[in-house]
């Protein structure tokens, strides 16, 4: 506490003392030029000046990124056209997504469309969403399919962070800041020369601590909190002048209550009360799904899961330990910055990442490159799977004496609990080199080749203590003993993992263990050929191998045994794929200060595998296929009016097979393929009227629509609103279905099951004719319904429950997506700011900048209902820089979300046996500081 008082005072004096200095303007100043700064970039593996490159890329100096107070990855949204960013639902997940092409697949296997490269090197895990941009060159973002020099599936674009590289000369930097939340930020950077200048080292670091901005009203704490550093050592080694060498070792470590998503809303499902006229009465709870697919926006999303319709609630209801609804009555606070949990979020993450580049002159005009990156990241985080407390607590029975029970893993409980554990540890390396000509010929070329290893073990848990009931109860009704051997023979026994951290050796929980392995390898090159002095062509090409590896493990929630369990089915799951893309297309230098250029491209994103607990269900295939795009654009890049303004145009379109859309189907996420056409128009402007004034404006317009006959089975909308059909929970025990899923019936015959007094059977309609007609008949003693032989005749003889003959009844009416708009793609995305210098006396400067961001509606999902609608959202920024370069000293103060909206920037829907609840996805509240900048 001593440590922070003193900085802020420390902070305060000095703040003051400046204002007071900066109070007094300058007699003279000398005339400033007006002219724009453009920055180096390299977008194209080799360094050229922004206005130079034929392709549509924003790029961002350390400088820049601190002015428009772009602290991290997920505000780069906000200053660039036709971009959008989410936080994913799972660990280490995100959707950054480019003119509508982004990471809308869940899974291990999956690849984002947006590829992340670190210093040119491709990053499939990492933290650069997480982590602040610190003693950074620059970050670019090119816009657009990558097939060429970049590749790694960038079929929306490429994220390029450039890392601060040690120079010859000595630099130090420290920096200190406070703000809301009890905010405290400490950055640093020394750069020293040896050996003459042959020799540099630099190191860098990052540290980040801020209290939580979300309550936790049942203990009345603060959540989502940050605790995180970043560490960087940079080598820098030219023994002779045609070697040039660089080694990076990059620490990031996290260890806080981040909250991975927010709020969770639901318009709970009552069920029907009645179905074709008839009465549902106690089967009302088997025919509820949790949630209904309202407006978000509505006051009605505030209410509570019917926990009748998740697996949770239909296990308490079947065994006795719940009775209906345990939410009955509840709902939830209509702050979205307020939830209800048990248990507080956990969040740690660490990585290492480590790179060595050589650059070697084999002649003037030929340079060779290699490049080495290998990583390593580990994360595991953990929150309460329901953000809300049920209201119910258990009944008095045998396993819950007092309505109480203890829980290996959640402890003692006297209601409903559940919690979710992700968790990754992934391993990384690539090695790409490449020869790049510069001959004074007409012909120049770039080639190379790469390749990439990677592998990850990711975990999914979800663990309750009805499910660990559920099992007692299950070896109780099997054996006598609730607590039977697991590894007794005959094998009847559910094996309890009696671990305070689940090992995945329980079958009392849900784990989804997915060990991945991905291999690819690629050679690519480009072809220039300067026509004229004006005129450039350019072709590239690139081969690509990808070969996926799944090793799939049985999901064993609730079946007998000890231990995570090998698929005997498919122990495997294999994809290869191999790929030719790349691009072609021409520029023209109309004058030195203005470039039109035109362009085809082909990008390509990999497929992969289903789990197969979900294939075969609502329309899931075994395998989801690749994406394909082939891209269209036309540009021009304009420097006018002597240096003052610079003025950028694209036009593109793009013909787009395969994307990838996710949905959960019986606790797994499957990807789905969807056809689609996207265009639109982006425009960047940057002007400099007068001398220390600087306005800057984007603008983005995009138009996606997804192809004609499409179709999809909307999980939560299983019924399309045909009277027709009633969606049904699915009961345990049948062969190949998910208990607590939801299936569609059809509505003549529940209601003929309700009217003939069985409707406790309804669950068990949902494994088909077959099998319902097996559990009619069998005893009640047995598990089965135990009714009269003329009853079961009746209902078992009622083909009307049957939309087909065996197996799932219905999954559902398709919806037609057919002109539909992908998720996450606002028609329009803005962003204006202008900043302007007042020079004082004694070499005292202030610098006051605004920034305003707005994008219009867009959707959460492909089915674009009104539950998938995102209303439009707006954000603001100021900054004020006071500073003295000859003393080296900077003072900023800012202020984030000036009117502390809360808008929801995405929506996630989770599973038919959780209920089909919506995790969001918001922007962050009010932050405000100020920090002091020492430089040496």
């Amino acid at each position: 506490m001593i440590q922070r008082l003193s900085l802020r005072g420390l902070l305060a004096v000095t703040v003051s003392a400046a204002a007071i200095a900066a109070a007094t303007p300058a007699l003279a100043q000398t005339q400033q030029d007006s002219v724009l700064e453009e920055l180096v970039v390299t977008a194209q593996k080799k360094e050229e000046a922004l206005q130079d490159v034929p392709i549509a890329v924003s790029a961002f100096s350390q400088n820049t990124l601190e002015a428009q107070k772009i602290d991290g990855g997920p505000n780069l949204q906000q200053s660039i056209p036709n971009v959008s960013f989410a936080k994913g639902n799972f660990t280490n997940s995100f959707n950054f997504s480019i003119r509508g092409i982004g990471n809308k697949s869940v899974g291990v296997a999956g690849d984002a469309g947006v590829g992340v490269h670190l210093n040119n090197a491709p990053m499939q895990a990492g933290n650069l969403f997480e982590a602040e941009f610190f003693d950074v060159e620059r970050v670019e973002v090119l816009r657009g399919p990558q097939g060429t020099l970049y590749g790694r599936n960038a079929t929306g674009g490429v994220v390029n962070i450039i890392t601060a590289k040690p120079v010859d000369t000595f630099e130090a930097k420290i920096r200190a800041e406070v703000g809301n939340y009890g905010a405290e930020k400490l950055r640093g950077m020394i750069n020293v020369p040896l050996l003459d200048g042959k020799l540099a080292i630099r190191a860098a670091g990052n540290y980040l601590k801020r209290d939580g901005t979300v309550t936790n009203t049942y203990n009345n704490r603060k959540v989502d909190d940050r605790e995180l550093y970043s560490t960087r050592v940079s080598v820098m080694f030219n023994p002779i002048d045609t070697l040039r060498t660089s080694f990076m070792w990059e620490h990031f470590d996290e260890d806080d209550h981040r909250a991975r998503i927010g709020k969770q809303l639901c318009t709970k499902d009552l069920g029907p009360a009645t179905i074709g006229g008839v009465a549902t009465g106690s089967a009302r709870p088997f025919l509820t799904q949790g949630c209904l697919p309202g407006s978000l926006y509505s006051a009605a999303a505030y209410g509570t899961v019917n926990t009748s319709g998740t697996l949770n609630g239909m296990l308490g209801n079947l065994f006795g330990f719940t009775s209906g609804d345990a939410n009955q009555g509840d709902t939830t606070s209509r702050n979205l910055r307020e939830i209800e949990t048990l248990f507080d979020p956990i969040y740690r993450s660490k990585s290492d990442v480590y790179q060595f580049n050589l650059n070697y002159e084999l002649t003037p005009a030929l340079t060779f490159t290699a490049m080495t990156s290998y990583s390593r990241v580990k994360i595991s985080s953990s929150m309460d799977y329901n953000r809300n407390v049920t209201a119910v607590r258990f009944n008095s029975t045998a396993l819950t004496p007092g309505g109480v029970f203890t829980d290996p893993q959640l402890g003692t409980r006297d209601r409903i609990a559940n919690l979710d554990i992700s968790s990754d540890d992934a391993k990384q390396f690539s090695q790409e080199i490449r020869l790049q000509s510069n001959f004074d010929g007409p012909l120049n070329f770039n080639v190379g080749g790469i390749y990439f290893d990677y592998k990850t073990v990711n975990d999914y848990f979800v663990v309750g203590n009805s499910l660990t009931l559920a099992a007692l109860a299950l070896n109780y009704t099997a054996t006598g003993n609730p607590n039977c051997s697991p590894t007794a023979l005959p094998a009847s026994c559910i094996g309890i993992d009696t671990n305070p951290t689940p090992t995945g050796s329980g079958h009392n929980y849900f784990d989804s263990h997915s060990p991945y392995h991905l291999r690819s390898n690629a050679i690519f090159g480009e072809l220039y050929w300067q026509a004229n002095e004006k005129l450039k062509f350019t072709l590239g090409l690139r081969q690509t191998h990808d070969d996926k590896r799944l090793e799939v493990f049985d999901t064993v929630l609730l079946s007998p045994g000890l231990g995570l369990q090998a698929s005997t089915t498919s122990p495997e799951l294999r994809s290869k794929f191999s790929e030719l893309t790349g691009r072609f297309g021409a520029d023209l230098k109309l004058s030195d200060d203005n470039l039109v250029y035109a362009f085809f491209s082909k990008g390509y994103k990999g497929g992969g595998s289903n789990q197969a607990a979900a294939a075969g269900s609502a329309g899931i295939k075994a395998n989801f296929d690749p994406e394909f795009v082939n891209a269209f654009e036309l540009g021009s890049k304009n420097t006018l009016a002597g240096g003052r303004v610079m003025l950028n145009a694209t036009g593109f379109y793009y013909d787009y097979q395969g994307y990838q859309i996710s949905k959960i189907v019986n606790r797994t996420a499957v990807n789905e393929n969807v056809d689609a056409s996207v265009y639109g128009l982006e425009l960047e402007g940057l002007w400099s009227p007068v001398r220390n004034l600087k306005l800057n404006a984007n603008l983005g317009y995009l138009n996606t629509k997804i192809g004609k006959g499409v179709s999809s089975i909307d999980t939560i909308d299983r019924t399309q609103g045909n009277s027709d059909y009633v969606v049904v929970k699915v009961g345990p025990g049948l062969p190949n279905a998910a208990v607590g899923s939801n299936c569609v019936l059809t509505s003549s015959g529940a209601a003929a099951v309700i009217s003939a007094g069985a409707g406790a059977t309804l669950p068990f309609a949902c494994g088909g004719a077959a099998v319902y007609q097996a559990f009619l008949s069998t005893p009640l003693a047995s598990g089965g319904a135990g009714l009269t032989p003329a009853a079961a005749a009746y209902l078992a003889n009622n083909t009307g429950l049957y939309a087909y003959g065996a197996g799932y009844s219905l999954e559902g009416v398709a919806a037609d997506l057919s002109g539909h708009e992908l998720p996450n793609s606002p028609h329009w995305t803005t962003s204006v700011g202008a900043q302007y210098t007042w020079d004082f006396a004694g070499g005292w400067s202030a610098t006051l900048r605004g920034d305003y961001y707005r994008q219009s509606k867009q959707y959460a999902r492909i089915y674009n209902s009104d539950y998938d609608r995102l209303k439009p959202w707006s954000n603001a920024n100021v900054t004020l820089k006071i500073e003295k370069p000859e003393w080296g000293l900077q003072i900023d103060a800012y202020v984030k979300n000036i009117s502390n909206k809360t808008p929801i920037t995405d929506a996630y829907t989770t599973d038919d046996s959780s209920g089909l609840f919506a995790n969001l996805i918001t922007l962050e509240p009010r932050l405000y500081g100020v920090s002091l900048t020492k430089s040496f």
